[in-house]
C-alpha cells in the first residue's frame, strides 16, 4: 500500500530513529517497503538497511535527486517521504489508512502533511520561534513529511533534481486546496 522513501546522509542514529517509528506500520501491513537512499560513499546505511529489512539505494547527488530516484524505484501506489530523524507519533497508522481510503473514495487528488511537533526534551529557542512563524506564513516545511499518491506525485512533476528548493517547490505546487494537515504529529531530531 505504501512505500516510504528516506534520503540519508550516512548518519545511522537519525535513520534508525525514523525506522523504529515505522515498525508498527510495517507490522500493521500499511508499509510495503522502505527505501533508504544514501547520499554518501560509505557502507553505514547499507548495513542499516540490511539489518532493518529495507531496500537500499546509493545516490550521489542532491536531496531532491535522491528523493526522485527513490520515488522512481518505489513499488507502491502511495509514497511517504520522510527526512532521517523524523519520528511519527503513535496515531499515524490509523490516520494514514483513513486518509488513503478517503482520497480513494473521493476521487480528488490530495496529499497529507504531518503536523510539526517540537521534540519534548529540546530547549525552545529563537530558531524554533522563527520556524513556527515561517510555517504559519509559508505553509508546511519538507521536514514534516509528505504522503501522496504516486499518480498525483507524477502529475505534479515530482521532485525535480535540477531545481533549487525542490521539496518546498512541490509543497507549493500542491497548494492549500489539495494539501491536508494530518492530526498525527512528526518530531524531527
Amino acid at each position: 500500500m505504501l512505500s516510504v522513501i528516506i534520503p540519508t546522509d550516512g548518519v545511522e542514529r537519525t535513520a534508525v530513529a525514523t525506522l523504529a517509528a515505522l515498525v508498527p506500520g510495517a507490522a500493521a501491513g500499511i508499509i510495503r517497503e522502505v527505501l533508504l537512499v544514501d547520499r554518501t560513499d560509505t557502507d553505514v546505511m547499507e548495513r542499516v538497511a540490511d539489518v532493518a529489512g529495507c531496500r537500499f539505494m546509493r545516490f550521489l547527488g542532491s536531496r531532491a535527486a535522491a528523493l526522485a530516484a527513490g520515488a522512481k524505484q518505489a513499488r507502491s501506489p502511495w509514497l511517504m517521504f520522510l527526512h532521517p530523524g523524523a519520528v511519527l507519533d503513535a496515531g499515524w497508522i490509523e490516520e494514514t489508512t483513513q486518509f488513503i481510503q478517503m482520497v480513494a473514495t473521493s476521487g480528488k487528488d490530495r496529499a497529507g502533511v504531518f503536523r510539526y511537533a517540537r521534540p519534548p526534551y529540546a530547549d525552545p529557542g529563537l530558531r524554533d520561534g522563527i520556524k513556527f512563524v515561517t510555517r504559519m506564513i509559508a505553509g508546511p516545511s519538507a521536514e514534516q513529511g509528505l504522503l501522496i499518491a504516486r499518480d498525483h506525485y507524477e502529475r505534479l512533476g515530482g521532485y525535480r533534481p535540477d531545481a533549487p528548493r525542490s521539496e518546498a517547490r512541490l509543497l507549493r505546487r500542491l497548494g492549500r486546496s489539495s494539501r491536508t494537515m494530518l492530526r498525527s504529529r512528526i518530531m524531527v531530531a
